[in-house]
Parts: structure tokens; C-alpha cells; sequence
């Protein structure tokens, strides 16, 4: 039976969101917000958890790996991530989002651009894709964006989370006609890029292919615990 639900529940075998099953492979206490994931990846996973319907979810649960061990204080992942989203989320969300969303591109990448000791304008062909296929919402961003300066504690602290909550809620509420798989794919392409930073042999610094970006989010074997893995690909009907 599937076991990844939304909200919070404190026995696993009444059902779990992705994040309580993340602490539980770890070996960790109980908890949403356990501290083997890195905080913003944590609050994209519960938001796509729970903004995903109750059929799709299971699928979710094959990305929960993942997302174990990748953290740290780098801050490049908190930009990573909020791009991540931004792009997911540019071109099927409302005009209204679209043009946060377009801000939040060029924020992010002028941050990261920065943390990098990059020109600034630099773009990731990503983003450059994504901001094509908005061509006024990307002409309103660069026009609102002159003479603003983002720093990166502040894009770390405000813009990053807001920018991903934004983003899911935009995805999960767009004309489309199954938002499921976008959300789902906006998840494990944020896992890949964020283990692309940490481990640069399993991506690149810049961006990663297709191919790349499922190797770069394979978790560590070591660091889920196999028993536990076994147990909950049981309980949501997984293949171990």
C-alpha cells in the first residue's frame, strides 16, 4: 500500500511524507526536518510531497535516497535550487508568476555568478532556454533588475525559499494537464544539481545532461541503511 502521504505523521506505519522517510533511512529521529538533508532541498520536498496527488505520490518515494546526506553550508545550493525551481516553473505557471519567476532566474544566476567569481550576466544555457520561451516576462525581469543588487545572504535567506515556494504552488496550480511529473522531475533535477555541486566527478559545476543528472542524484549507498530501505520499499510497494 502507498505510504507517502501528505502532512505530518509520527508512526511510520500509519504513513510518512517524503522527508519523515528520509530521516527514518537515516536513522534519525522522526522528523520532517531531519538534519541529513540540506534545509531548502527539505522544504522543496515536503512542498512537492504535498502538493502532488495522493496516486502519483508513491513515485516520490524512489527519489527519498537522494536527498539523504546532501547538505552543507555552501551557498551556492540554496541558488541552485531556487533556479532549479524558477526554471521548472517559468514556462507553465500564470503571467503574474512568470514574472517572479523570470526574476528569480536572473537573482539566482547573478548570485551564483558572483559566488563564483563569474561576469556578471553570466547565464547557464538552462536558464537562457527557459527566459526564451517567456520573451515579456524576461524583458519586464531585466528592466525591473536594473540597478538592484542582490546579495547572496539576503537571496539565501528571503528570495531562495520564496522563490521555491512560489514555484511548486505555481506548477501544482498550472493549466496543465498533469502537473504531477513536472513536480517530480523539478525534484530529482534539484538533487541532481545540488549533488553536481558537492560532487563535481558526478556532474559539472555548470550544469549536467540528462544522463549525468541521474548518476549525480544516485544517493551513497553507505548512507542509507539497508534494513530500513528493504522495510520501506516494503511498506509502499516499492523494488528494493
Amino acid at each position: 500500500m502507498p505510504m507517502l502521504s501528505r502532512g505530518k505523521h509520527r508512526n511510520p506505519s500509519k504513513g510518512a511524507c517524503f522527508m519523515e522517510f528520509a530521516s527514518y533511512l537515516a536513522g534519525e529521529r522522526w522528523s520532517d526536518h531531519p538534519s541529513c538533508t540540506h534545509p531548502l532541498l527539505a522544504g522543496l520536498a515536503r512542498l512537492v510531497n504535498d502538493h502532488t496527488s495522493d496516486a502519483a505520490r508513491p513515485r516520490l518515494a524512489e527519489l527519498i535516497p537522494s536527498v539523504i546526506g546532501l547538505t552543507g553550508d555552501d551557498p551556492r545550493l540554496d541558488a541552485r535550487i531556487a533556479l532549479c525551481s524558477a526554471r521548472a516553473a517559468l514556462p507553465v505557471v500564470a503571467h503574474e508568476r512568470q514574472l517572479a519567476m523570470a526574476v528569480s532566474i536572473l537573482s539566482a544566476e547573478h548570485v551564483l555568478a558572483e559566488l563564483e567569481g563569474r561576469p556578471a550576466g553570466d547565464l547557464d544555457e538552462r536558464s537562457r532556454q527557459a527566459l526564451a520561451q517567456v520573451p515579456d516576462a524576461t524583458r519586464w525581469a531585466y528592466t525591473f533588475g536594473r540597478g538592484v543588487r542582490v546579495s547572496p545572504k539576503g537571496f539565501r535567506r528571503y528570495a531562495a525559499p520564496n522563490t521555491v515556494q512560489l514555484a511548486v504552488r505555481g506548477i501544482a496550480q498550472a493549466c496543465v494537464p498533469d502537473p504531477d511529473p513536472l513536480l517530480r522531475d523539478l525534484l530529482a533535477d534539484a538533487i541532481a544539481d545540488c549533488w553536481s555541486l558537492l560532487r563535481p566527478a558526478a556532474g559539472t559545476a555548470t550544469g549536467t545532461t540528462t544522463e549525468s543528472a541521474a548518476e549525480a542524484a544516485e544517493p551513497a549507498p553507505a548512507a542509507v541503511d539497508p534494513a530500513r530501505w528493504a522495510d520501506a520499499c516494503r511498506l509502499t510497494g516499492l523494488s528494493a
